[in-house]
């Protein structure tokens, strides 16, 4: 069997099951756990319920700022941590996975608009020690049109799970990983999403400026926009501040028996510039309304931040890629974000092009299975009602052309 088959394996066979016990395990602390029991204001009426439901469904915790209508509801539901029963938290600081892919491409577009960088220069021009394709430009790293292998593939068992707790990573050995699984089509041919091309990305920052990724990007971005919860935390395990556990259902060998382990301490360094950020919904929200508004990037770069290749050829419309953002076709518009999914923990973040409607979404929860019915209709109902309005429901995704689509594609596939 090839690694890739592998790795569907080991992570479906969980299915309907994990849930089913997370569901028994977590029941009792679900609904104690709620933190907004009593809604002060018609949008957190609406909004506190889909989060409810969320954890309903055997997700742990759950929490969520949305921005609507002039409004701003942030709350939480659930337990930040099944072995107290202490309670999430609406400001708990969260592993955001790949959404620190569009503070990358950012950094990136900022470099273009300065001239220091060009959107068509051959990474192999910038980065020739990995010997890449010299058909390979920025700009197909930014939109994963690369080809380039995704590193992450290499993630497909139990026992790299917790070998990949305490390992610290180079980017130069993650890059050469990513180059160690096949090319997935010439370079600009086909969308396939890859870690590697963002790894790939934070080492083109270096090399333009002079400086660390992190830095760059805390200078330009982070430190302006006053995000004062968010940073790369680097070789430290430990999520500083409020937070939450990272749990991912856990099947013993021996019996079968599925419980919840908590990858909360994790060095991230296996993530980097592909997705190892911390921050909060707040600020995340902050920062997505600065990019889609423009105040971030000049003109020509804004526009090349928004130019799309489908995520899935067969469903063109329904979700588009751009430089480090994705558009998704929402029954009441289009909305520009990004989602991210690491060991235990799962993002998602919306915005309208205006800026003035938002969501941004953490659970304390992820395995790599697509969840059963009722966990994936608790997410689309929390996005689409959250974001649309409470006529809306996720239901509705099937008139937008989306409903084959799951709205969080990263989050719920370790490769992601």
């Amino acid at each position: 069997m090839s690694k890739s088959g592998r790795n569907r394996g080991l992570w479906h066979r969980a299915g309907a099951a994990v849930v089913a016990v997370v569901l028994a395990g977590t029941a009792a602390l679900t609904h104690t756990g709620v933190a907004n029991a009593a809604p002060k204001n018609q949008l957190a009426a609406e909004i506190q319920p889909l989060l409810d439901a969320i954890t309903a469904t055997g997700v742990p915790g759950s929490y969520a700022q949305v921005r609507r209508d002039g409004k701003t509801f942030t709350g939480a539901s659930g337990v930040a941590f099944v072995e107290t029963g202490a309670p999430a938290r609406a400001d708990s600081r969260h592993r955001i996975g790949s959404v620190t892919k569009t503070f990358v491409s950012t950094t990136v577009l900022q470099l273009v608009g300065e001239r220091r960088l060009s959107l068509d220069t051959s990474v192999d021009r910038l980065l020739p020690r990995f010997d890449l394709d010299p058909k390979i430009t920025v700009r197909q790293l930014l939109n994963h049109t690369s080809g380039i292998g995704n590193y992450t593939a290499a993630l497909d068992t139990y026992a790299e799970l917790e070998e990949w707790r305490t390992r610290t990573f180079t980017p130069d050995e993650l890059v050469r990983l990513g180059q160690s699984f096949p090319d997935t089509g010439a370079p600009g041919e086909v969308f396939s999403y890859s870690n590697t091309n963002y790894v790939l990305a934070g080492l083109i920052i270096e090399k333009v400026t002079g400086n660390d990724a992190e830095k760059e990007i805390n200078r330009r971005i982070i430190r302006p926009l006053g995000l004062r919860d968010t940073y790369f935390p680097g070789r430290d395990p430990q999520i500083r501040g409020p937070h939450a556990g990272a749990y991912v259902a856990w099947p013993d060998e021996q019996t079968g028996e599925i419980t919840l382990r908590d990858f909360s301490v994790y060095n991230m360094t296996w993530a980097w510039t592909a997705g190892e950020m911390i921050s909060t919904t707040a600020d995340l929200n902050t920062f997505y309304r600065a990019l889609i508004t423009g105040k971030l990037l000049k003109p020509a770069q804004q526009k090349a931040l928004m130019e799309t290749v489908p995520w899935d050829p067969a469903q063109p419309d329904a979700l588009r890629y751009g430089l480090g953002i994705y558009a998704l076709q929402l029954p009441c518009g289009t909305f520009w974000g990004h989602d991210g999914g690491v060991i235990g923990q799962v993002t998602q973040v919306l915005t309208s092009l205006d800026g003035r409607t938002q969501l941004a979404f953490g659970m304390n929860f992820g395995i790599n299975f697509y969840p059963d019915p009722a966990m994936q209709e608790a997410f689309n109902n929390l996005i689409v009602s959250g974001l649309c309005g409470p006529q809306s429901g996720g239901d509705q995704l099937r008139t937008a052309g989306g409903a084959e689509i799951p709205l969080l594609p990263g989050a719920v596939r370790l490769n992601n």
